[in-house]
């Protein structure tokens, strides 16, 4: 056994090698999405594919690589990873995200002794899916791209070219695409690297050791955190606005979530089945969820390791949107980034003091795709929006940060996306009065408005428009995400997930919801509510109709008596 103190040492060593494999890839990236949102998650793992260190972006991206490293071990056999090697994974059942969110990974050898793997999951931006861009309506698997079931892209530390070949003249973006999957590798080769390097400073069985005691202290956290936790079992249910094929048809996210002494079970049965359109999950996503959601409720203030997740226990039924199975169609995995609000939804019944309102909900992207007229060369951009996040007990929500799903994202800049489109940014802001009115108010959304100068095609991925984020404790919702093409025209639409094909003039719309609200909204301190006004997040007709405080429009000062007299008439 190693002593803590050396397990602390090398503990932050690995968190280092993590961390400087983002700065690397980052660095080597050709796609915006990656180094400008960091859609990315980057591990360092034990030789049983847990994580020990990790450099967050997309928070499930982290804990779906280890699902698709142990499905890698088994499919390969461990005996097939050698010093060099590094392997590329995206059949969506075994690497738990769609074929665009490949999964490359590289074992740790330290003199022929397998200590672990390095891993690095991004967004590219084309693999053969049937449509440029993303797939919103694909009915199996085979229509979603090319799949790359544990492939080895280098062995013994030399590409693999007719892999690579294969990509190249696969792709519509050769070079971006390519030019992706190499920065992963490079960023992969840095943490073995770096592993290596801590292995020979301290020497092999005291990295394996602090490895294992890393996992097992996580353990011990979470489930000092889960003692501190009500208990009981709740229910509940949300859904996805459709599948992308049965327009008509919300699907049903369904819940249960059970917090024991021991553990805490989030059981999915009975959740929508036989869902023909791309937002099934593969099981490794939906664990990879729960997983964001416990760590929030458990251990937020430390580093993800796997060890914080042995208390949690995820129930699915295949073949459901919860669990797909081949060849269900999976590409647009929207499910997964409202159903973690969904888990909140059932403990908020339990514990309302200690979970938010629910947030915007969404993710709320856009993306647009054509050829740019300033170079005559095929261009791709997008960017994620922010939300409202739900109000609490301690206070309001956030205005305006990304969704809980990527807390380690960011959008993309006006600038870059000017620069790099034949987009033009008319518009970019908060939305007054899009959060939700309570005590505690919930966080407003924003809205951006994108006019393309050229023909194009605009991707909205909203797929919760058709209902509102909930409130707690009797807080009013917050208003919904959504789209809306050519705003204030007579072609005006509003729309949520959607593939636009515009001209040049086009306007879209990205309009993103505010948080619920918690508690009595007439318990409002009236100086707070004017603030509010003052500030762009509450109009001066919403204080009074939410509130019942009265504001001067021009001066921001609450009148008092008229304020007392509209709230006793309320009651």
């Amino acid at each position: 056994m190693n002593d803590s103190i050396t397990t602390e040492i090398i503990r932050h060593g690995l968190l280092a090698a993590a961390e400087e494999m983002a700065r690397n890839l980052c660095r080597t990236a050709y796609n915006t999405v990656v180094y400008e949102i960091h859609d990315y998650g980057i591990g360092i793992h034990d030789a049983n594919g847990d994580v020990v260190a990790d450099a967050p972006g997309i928070a499930v991206f982290t804990r779906g690589n280890d699902h698709g490293i142990k499905e890698a071990m088994t499919f390969l056999g461990v005996d097939k990873m050698r010093p060099g090697d590094v392997f590329l994974l995206n059949y969506p059942y075994w690497s738990s995200a769609h074929t665009l969110d490949p999964l490359v990974f590289a074992p740790v050898h330290v003199e022929d002794e397998l200590v672990g793997f390095a891993s690095c999951r991004i967004h590219v931006l084309d693999l053969k899916q049937k449509d440029p861009g993303y797939v919103l309506d694909s009915t199996d698997m085979y229509q979603e791209g090319l799949f790359f079931p544990a492939t080895m892209l280098y062995r013994a530390g030399e590409p693999n070219e007719d892999i690579f070949n294969i990509i190249r003249f696969n792709s519509r973006l050769p070079e971006r695409t390519v030019g992706d999957i190499q920065a992963q590798v490079s960023a992969c080769f840095t943490g073995v690297r770096r592993t290596r390097e801590i292995a020979e400073k301290y020497g092999t069985s005291t990295l394996v050791n602090a490895m294992e005691a890393i996992n097992d202290h996580g353990e011990k956290l979470a489930r000092l955190a889960l003692a501190k936790l009500p208990k009981g079992t709740w229910t509940a249910h949300d859904f996805v606005d459709s599948d992308g094929i049965d327009l008509d048809r919300m699907i049903k996210m369904n819940v249960t979530v059970t917090v024991a002494d021991d553990e805490m079970i989030i059981d999915w049965t009975g959740s929508d089945r036989d869902v023909r359109g791309p937002i099934n999950l593969p099981v490794g996503q939906t664990a990879a969820f729960c997983s964001l959601i416990f760590k929030a409720m458990t251990t937020p203030d430390t580093s993800v390791v796997a060890g914080n997740f042995r208390p949690l226990r995820v129930i699915t039924e295949p073949g459901s949107v919860m669990h797909a199975v081949p060849p269900m169609p999976t590409f647009t995995l929207w499910t997964a980034l409202i159903g973690g609000e969904v888990v909140l939804k059932a403990l908020a019944q339990g514990m309302p003091e200690i979970v938010p309102a629910c947030s915007g909900g969404d993710v709320c992207s856009m993306m647009g795709l054509g050829i740019n007229p300033r170079n005559g060369e095929a261009w791709l951009e997008a960017t994620n929006e922010a939300v409202g996040f739900g109000g609490h007990a301690g206070g309001d929500g956030a205005d305006g940060i990304m969704h809980l799903s990527e807390p380690g994202c960011r959008n993309n800049p006006v600038e870059v996306l000017e620069t790099k489109s034949p987009m033009f940014i008319e518009s970019y802001g908060y939305r007054p009065d899009s959060g939700g009115a309570g005590r505690h108010r919930g966080g407003v959304g924003v809205g951006r408005a994108y006019r393309f100068t050229a023909r194009s095609s605009g991707i909205c991925l909203v797929y919760k428009t058709k209902t509102k984020p909930w409130p707690i404790a009797g807080g009013s919702e917050g208003d919904n995400n959504h789209v809306v093409l050519n705003p204030g025209t007579d072609r005006e639409i509003v729309q949520g997930g959607s593939y636009n094909h515009l001209e040049a003039g086009d306007v879209l719309l990205n309009n993103t919801g505010g948080g619920g609200g918690y508690s009595d909204p007439f318990q409002r301190e009236p100086a707070r509510v004017a603030h509010d006004v003052r500030n762009g997040f509450v109009s001066v007709a919403a204080a009074e109709r939410e509130y019942g405080v009265i504001v001067d429009p021009e001066t921001f000062v609450v009148d008092g008596e008229a304020t007392s007299l509209r709230r006793e008439q309320a009651v």
